[in-house]
């Protein structure tokens, strides 16, 4: 195994009324807060309110920015920017889900330079400074509420690029299992899709790490498979939605990457579905999951199948090693679109089989993916094509 180093600074509140600290670690940061969220599901749960009481509780002025978007668009970071740098903003407060915590942390980057926030993305410009961050979680899919990097969309190129700095790293999140209650059983099952390609982005590694990190994946897969459909059953199940919560931050935290060197192959291809047709990540990539992993299925890559058939799904491990591996895909397949619903192919939701070739291009970078296994532009249109 490589070496490698492990550093989260992020500072946890988990569980129910912790919001009773949110003025205090504001404060430690300044006295002016930019509160970022999406739509109104805050003020119709009764979210909003209780935040606006503690800040003004601390004495603290604040600021908004609402409306930020699912695959959060480069205007809403350039519309936060502008705030923080006319009204002298110290410290940045998102509440929401993923989104809204990527865009409220390019906002962070982007106050404190003169280029446009996209060049981040498209030109590569380093994060050398940016305002502190702290969120308040509502939806647990992304886990962005304890990572650095964050995923930006831009309408008019139809790019979607994720990218990071250990300087957008939340300082504080709250994370109050309650406060995903009353997310859709849509969003719900999305988020746990996208949990779960954050584990197997890693696990599927031919690389040797610690069994120890192995283990660990193995429970969170489990843990996802075993409380999703309870969250799906009963929205208020405190334990389901407390699971679910907690997984999503350590699926991408870095923790279980360990010495590996990684580099994803879901994800960059989803970008492509969701940037071009701005459809919702999780489910994205359930859709890709499955077939990727069947098309990289081979002799040289069955044993990680095998480990994951037996270990995560219980498959029996006399069989043989590629009946359990073919028997491990369908029952990811079966999690994913008969358990939690959702839809099983790019043409239920309006992909069309002609964008094929430049959005695999584009995933490829014009060259190739060197994730689990290589792919190319063909490659990477054979899985589009096996998602039809």
């Amino acid at each position: 195994m490589n070496n490698f180093i492990y550093h989260i600074p992020t500072k946890v509140y988990f569980g129910e009324n912790q919001l009773i600290h949110l003025g205090e670690e504001l404060s430690n940061y300044g006295k002016k807060v930019l509160l970022t969220y999406g739509g109104g599901s805050i003020k119709r749960s009764g979210l909003y309110d209780s935040i606006i009481k503690e800040i003004e509780k601390a004495g603290l002025e604040h600021f908004e920015l609402s409306g930020i978007e699912p695959n959060p668009k480069v205007d809403s970071v350039r519309k936060g920017a502008e705030i923080c740098k006319k009204e002298g903003i110290d410290v940045l407060l998102a509440v929401g889900g993923g989104s809204t915590i990527d865009a409220t942390k390019w906002i962070a980057a982007a106050a404190c330079v003169v280029h446009d926030p996209w060049d981040f993305f498209s030109k590569g410009a380093p994060v050398k400074k940016a305002l502190p961050i702290l969120d308040v979680l509502t939806l647990a899919a992304t886990g962005s509420e304890m990572d650095s990097g964050g995923v930006i969309s831009n309408p008019e190129t139809q790019d979607k690029i994720g990218n990071g700095s250990e300087k957008l790293q939340p300082k504080v999140s709250f994370l109050d299992p309650t406060n995903t209650y009353t997310v859709s059983a849509y969003q719900t099952a999305c988020g746990a899709a996208d949990m779960m390609s954050h584990i197997m982005e890693v696990y599927f590694n031919m690389e040797p790490d610690l069994y120890m990190l192995d283990c660990f994946m193995e429970g969170l897969l489990k843990t996802v498979i075993k409380y999703a459909p309870a969250a799906l059953r009963e929205p208020d199940n405190y334990e389901a939605r407390a699971n679910l919560m907690w997984t999503s931050s350590w699926a991408i935290n870095g923790f279980i990457n360990g010495g590996k060197h990684l580099e994803w192959s879901c994800h960059p291809m989803e970008h492509e579905l969701s940037a071009r047709y701005d459809i919702t990540h999780g489910l994205g990539l359930a859709i890709l999951t499955p077939r990727w992993l069947k098309y990289c299925l081979d002799e040289t890559t069955v044993s990680r199948y095998v480990q994951f058939g037996v270990n995560v799904f219980g498959i029996d491990s006399t069989l043989p090693d590629m009946e359990i591996a073919e028997k491990a895909i369908e029952m990811l397949s079966d999690f994913f679109f008969k358990t939690l619903g959702l839809k099983s192919t790019l043409s239920e939701v309006g992909i069309q089989s002609e964008d094929y070739p430049v959005m695999a291009k584009k995933a490829c970078g014009g060259d190739v993916l060197r994730g689990f296994k290589p792919l190319r532009q063909k490659d990477i249109e054979k899985i589009f094509e096996m998602c039809d």
